[in-house]
Formats: structure tokens, sequence, C-alpha cells
């Protein structure tokens, strides 16, 4: 069972693949955005293309528990990317994603100069590193 997350931004979008037995997350690619479904499209066939049975896309949300603007933006990305593939489809709470993954690269002791750029791809590891922990945990219950 192969698992693709997706951290949907304004200009890029990462994603993160899992191994096959749904473990560990790798980052996978960026893709820039062009259009809702354009990038739909370019995701649904990757998906496809890695055998994958579900889709993690990330959501913010604000601190009263609703989608922020962003995570209204996922939502809606989310819909269109289900009219481009019948691979299931769950949002996943992705707030500090970003924040998450740039920490995660200086606590491995990436310099500075490797750091710099986007942290899309690595933003969707951390997404879905933390739906396969929190699945994990809810089987072991």
């Amino acid at each position: 069972m192969r698992i693709l997350a997706i951290d949907h931004g304004e200009k890029r979008i990462g994603l993160a693949l899992s191994d096959s037995t749904a473990t560990i997350a790798n980052p996978l690619k960026v893709i820039e955005h062009i259009s809702r479904t354009i990038d739909a499209a370019q995701v649904a066939d990757l998906a496809a293309q890695n055998d994958v049975t579900l889709i993690v896309v990330g959501q913010s949300f604000d601190e009263d528990g609703n989608p922020n603007p962003a995570g209204r933006r996922a939502g809606r990305f989310a819909d269109e990317l289900k009219n481009q593939t019948q691979t299931p489809i769950e949002l996943w709470d992705e707030s500090f994603s970003t924040q998450d993954a740039r920490a995660a690269r200086i606590e491995l002791g990436v310099s500075r100069k490797k750091r710099a750029g986007h942290q899309d791809a690595f933003a969707a590891v951390v997404i879905l590193q933390s739906y396969l922990e929190a699945r994990r945990v809810k089987s072991e219950k």
C-alpha cells in the first residue's frame, strides 16, 4: 500500500510518497502551480504511476479549528483531484508542516546553503509521516 501526500501551496505543490509498507515517507517531487485542473491532473498521473492506494492532502486550520484560506484552497484542490482520479482522498491537518520540515532539516545538520529554497517536498514528508504514525497508533489500539 503506497500513500501519496500533498502539501498544497499557492506557488508550488510538494509531494511525498510512502514506501510499499506505508511506514516511511520520502520526498517525491515539487510541482509548480499552473491551474487547479492541470495540477490535479499531474498529481493523479503521478499517483497512477506509483500505484498509490490513498492520497492525503494537507489542510491547515485557524485557531478556531476552521480551514484557513490556505486550508480552503487545499480543500478545493482535493475536490478537483477527486474529479481526476478514483484513488481515495483524505484531508489531513498539516498545520506547521513547513516549519516542522525546516526544523527537522536544521536538526539533521543540513547546511544553511542546502536548506535555502523551498521546503514543499519536505513539508509533504512531514504531513505523510504524521499521517502514517497516527494510523499505526490507531491500529495498535
